[in-house]
């Protein structure tokens, strides 16, 4: 147990025992502690009622019959307060290239990009796909469509065209945001190239607007296409904000499931915005004098929650960074912490340990004096890492808090606070407010006391919680509210240490946490399958010194054909996207299965983490000697 840094003055929590009581009083009555925490909302009209849950059918509301719109506190509330004070930092690719966005830039930014939206004809409800890169205009785009009442659906620059078709057609997007090419580290993307294969021959797609982020020209579909700047140009400064209700769509994120299909997890305006702005302020104990720097990408849920909404909504500026950790060299992250004076890094454990790779130097070269608080996210962070990003990075000076949450979950819902809680490297140690975790047994019984692992489920509802998965309701119900009845089964394992605190230990479904993005299996497998050379495939998580996680696959070839793994990995680089390309594939003659055809993926999840003789009983196999085979040709992998 490592005990914390010194609170400031002026925390927002200023004890262990405030924090207990405070989170004591949270549980017992969450309605009241939310309509208090609401008051740092700017709210057109109020809630007729907090909140109401039922388990049984996922139905989750809060702040009915309240109006409020996104836009306006992130951005609206603060250009009228404190109209020069900066909102963005863009850290462009090329080290050394800033640009500053106060409040009144960026309001004017938006609100050009709002009566663009307009002009299309985009209205309340209509969904609005982003392609872009991690460029300001991205930003404008999010807030311009919260602002008019439009549903932003941002997807990962680095997904294939073939992932983006799907998630264009699941949205019904009438118009895509894209860029001519993207930068990122030394490499160049064609996003608007990717576009134009992704939305061929869809009659849903009716506006492509293209930002220039490069001197490239590339092509464009005339009546369709439209170069983002000059469009802009012709647009006011001025656009009056749509009052959106509490329980309207702000955003739809998709991520991938234990089926092929990916979900389109939505979140709604008022209880997302609220929750979000709440956990940054405690979680970072957010202060007027501080700069957040989030190493995200915002085409991830931590993007969207701790790089624009959440910050800006408590009017701390915060950093858009386009380039890679390690670009044009390690020291890349320290040297912008030092140039924008960073006083919170949020950063993932992979990173980190891609960084510890190359030694302390690229740190120490570098001042970091302005950082008071380090976070991790995307992954449970191991406490060599820990360590060292509180000794090295922080000098030994800084708060540590390591969160837990998920794309579901909207904001953060394990953590320490900063001068608060007790640390113990490795742990995302105790609940936030309003947040009543539980661990269950593979019967469905409550695993009680400490020292005690389980599933890690959730108990009642938070106002940032996911709604639904856009167009499918039945399959929120079913993914998230049917393991457990009457509980949020998160798909996570933990384990509650004799101190009471949380340690994640990692997924226990079909869905894989590689370098902090989440891959069902079943995506990849779907995507192997689509080679004529493959008949059948099986994909599980292994140990990944630097990723965490890597993937492997097994794949079974049909008898009158060859292929190298270089393809399949290849056929999954183009379905998917390089991020989710296996680490490593194995050609096997066949898979371990049960005599009811059921995949034994427990056993080649095992063979992936250098087990060689523990698979317990094999008797229900089908064929037990091909586990064997397995084994064999996995040799030296």
């Amino acid at each position: 147990m490592i005990p914390p840094k010194p609170a400031l003055p002026s925390a927002h929590t200023p004890s262990f025992a405030a924090f207990e009581a405070r989170y004591a009083a949270s549980i017992a009555d969450p309605a009241a502690f939310w309509a208090a925490e609401a008051k740092a909302l700017d709210w057109f009209r109020p809630a007729d009622a907090v909140m109401r849950f039922d388990p049984l059918t996922a139905d989750i509301v809060w702040f009915a019959g309240a109006k409020l719109n996104a836009c306006y506190n992130c951005v609206d509330r603060h250009a009228a307060s404190t109209p020069d004070r900066t909102a963005l930092i863009w850290a462009a690719n090329a080290p050394g290239e800033y640009e500053h966005i106060t409040f009144a830039e960026l309001l004017a930014h938006v609100s050009r990009f709002a009566n663009l939206l307009r002009e299309l004809g985009v209205k309340k409800g209509d969904r609005v796909c982003l392609y872009l890169p991690m460029i300001p205009d991205l930003a404008y785009a999010m807030l311009a469509c919260a602002r008019v009442g439009a549903v932003h659906s941002v997807v990962f620059a680095g997904f294939s065209a073939e992932a983006l078709r799907d998630r264009i057609l699941d949205a019904g997007a009438a118009v895509i945001v894209t860029a001519n090419e993207g930068l990122r580290g030394d490499k160049t993307i064609a996003l608007k190239a990717i576009v134009d294969k992704a939305v061929a021959g869809l009659d849903v797609v009716e506006h492509v607007l293209v930002a220039r982020r490069t001197e490239a020209d590339v092509p464009m579909h005339p009546g369709r296409d439209e170069w983002l700047g000059p469009a802009l140009a012709r647009q006011r400064p001025y656009c009056p904000v749509e009052w959106m209700d509490a329980e309207d769509p702000l955003f739809i994120l998709y991520t991938s499931g234990s089926t092929g299909k990916p979900k389109g997890v939505l979140h709604t305006t008022g209880g997302y915005l609220l929750y979000v702005a709440s956990t940054f302020r405690y979680v970072f104990d957010a202060q007027p004098s501080d700069v957040h720097f989030c190493t995200a990408d915002i085409g991830w849920v931590t993007g969207h929650s701790y790089i624009l909404y959440g910050p800006l909504a408590n009017a701390v500026p915060s950093v858009i960074f386009e380039s890679t950790p390690v670009y044009p060299d390690p020291s890349r992250l320290w040297r912008v912490v030092d140039d924008v004076g960073a006083t919170i890094l949020y950063t993932a454990p992979t990173a980190l340990r891609a960084l510890m790779r190359f030694g302390d130097g690229p740190v120490s070269r570098t001042s970091r004096a302005s950082l008071r608080i380090l976070g991790s996210v995307g992954e449970p962070i191991n406490p060599e890492v820990w360590r060292w990003f509180h000794d090295i990075c922080g000098n030994g000076r800084c708060s540590v808090v390591d969160t837990w949450w998920q794309t579901e979950t909207g904001g953060i819902l394990i953590s320490a606070l900063p001068g608060v809680t007790p640390l113990e490297p490795g742990a995302a140690t105790r609940p936030l407010y309003g947040i009543r975790p539980l661990l269950m047994d593979a019967d469905g019984n409550e695993v009680h006391g400490n020292g005690v692992s389980g599933n890690l489920c959730l108990a009642g509802t938070w106002p940032g919680q996911a709604r639904t998965i856009f167009g499918d309701h039945a399959r929120f119900a079913l993914t998230y509210f049917s393991a457990y009845t009457g509980y949020y089964f998160t798909g996570d394992g933990a384990r509650r240490d004799e101190n009471g605190n949380y340690w994640i230990t990692g997924r226990v479904d079909d869905v894989l946490n590689v370098s902090g993005h989440r891959i069902g299996t079943a995506e990849i497998e779907s995507a192997l399958i689509e080679h004529p050379a493959v008949v059948e495939a099986a994909v599980v998580g292994y140990p990944h010194d630097l990723k965490g996680t890597g993937i492997r696959a097994y794949v079974v070839t049909r008898p009158d054909m060859t292929c190298q793994t270089v393809e399949l990995q290849a056929q999954v680089r183009a379905a998917i996207g390089p991020f989710a390309m296996p680490d490593q594939v194995v050609i096997v003659p066949g898979l371990p299965k049960t005599r009811s055809g059921k995949i034994m993926r427990r056993i080649l999840r095992k063979i992936a983490e250098g087990e060689k003789h523990a698979f317990g009983d094999l008797a229900t196999l089908a064929d037990p000697g091909v586990v064997a085979e397995i084994l064999e040709l996995c040799e030296g992998l």
